[in-house]
């Protein structure tokens, strides 16, 4: 089917911007740009307290916002009347993207899920390549769980989730957690994720361009993720790319979203497909005529908002 009406406006209108490509630009350049499409994509729902909170991180300070139920008291909840939590990581191709990018979805997601959501804001490529984004990840995922009762959430009822670059590192966590059993995850959210960073399937050619994300940004991202001649990581490693990871079984059940016109379409497919084999009870929730991004596009789109709500709702019978 064609692009989604609503969507095709919008880019119809970056187009006319007329902006240099990603790749011609600074990193600083794009995460301004990004910033202000952000500002632009999404309401801002109403939802509980909302607090910043800075902890130890693996090499630095890391911050992670904290998003409340309407209802609840923060460090006030105990286990069985906390809310759940979901630690939710911000796309951006490793390089852009921050806690404001991020501050709709996570504002949606908390709204209708009714659990807490703790938006990490991880160090960015190139300044900090792989692995230090991963790092970050694992280091909030494990401050969540362990300091629950501070932040009034509920760790027996915890989930990660993240979109694009984020979605990577969601699964890269729900990994791990499997491998060392804690933190106990009931759920992983992977919005249009990034599973293979090889850039080998057919839809980063075939959706490569006209799209949102482009061929050409994609390998400006991993260049400055992975490094341009790949120094920081080869992207078939398994620590990079979950689709490499071998065995999949007991990783927490998945809720996997791709868009048609996405170059990441078929690496989300073939994850959805890889977890399924495993055993992974997996929620695949395709959908035709969207493109990459889409999720944060609800303002202009009335059928990427109920894909969003679709998502809360496997969210909320997940920490139930």
């Amino acid at each position: 089917m064609p692009v989604d009406p609503q969507i095709q406006v919008v880019l119809d209108a970056m187009a006319a911007l007329e902006a240099p490509p990603i790749a011609e630009q600074t990193p600083d350049e794009v995460r301004r740009a990004f910033r202000t499409f952000a500002a632009a994509e999404a309401g801002r729902p109403a939802v509980g307290p909302v607090t910043d909170q800075v902890i130890v991180g693996p090499d630095s300070e890391l911050t992670l916002r904290v998003y409340l139920p309407v209802g609840t008291v923060p460090g006030g909840g105990r286990p069985g009347s906390a809310p759940g939590v979901l630690v939710w990581f911000h796309g951006g191709g490793w390089v852009i993207g921050d806690l404001e990018t991020a501050d709709g979805s996570c504002r949606q997601l908390c709204q209708q899920a009714g659990v807490a959501v703790v938006s990490v804001d991880y160090r960015l490529a190139p300044e900090h390549p792989y692995p230090a984004a991963f790092q970050d990840a694992w280091a909030a995922t494990e401050w969540v769980a362990a300091n629950a009762a501070v932040i009034g959430v509920d760790a027996s009822r915890m989930a990660v989730g993240g979109d694009s670059a984020g979605g990577n590192l969601a699964a890269l966590v729900a990994i791990r957690a499997r491998d060392v059993g804690a933190p106990v995850l009931l759920h992983q959210l992977l919005v249009y994720p990034a599973t293979d960073l090889t850039m080998s399937h057919p839809s980063i050619v075939e959706n490569g361009e006209g799209y949102f994300l482009t061929q050409e940004a994609m390998a400006w991202f991993m260049d400055c993720y992975l490094g341009a001649d790949r120094s920081h990581a080869d992207p078939s490693r398994p620590e990079v790319s979950p689709l490499f990871a071998g065995d999949l079984a007991g990783v927490a059940p998945a809720h996997i979203i791709t868009a048609e016109f996405d170059p990441l379409l078929d690496e989300g497919n073939a994850y959805a497909a890889a977890l399924s084999k495993a055993g992974v009870a997996v929620d695949h929730d395709t959908n035709p005529g969207m493109i990459h991004g889409f999720f944060a596009m609800g303002a202009f789109s009335p059928a990427a908002e109920v894909v969003v709500t679709r998502a809360a709702d496997r969210v909320r019978a997940a920490l139930a």
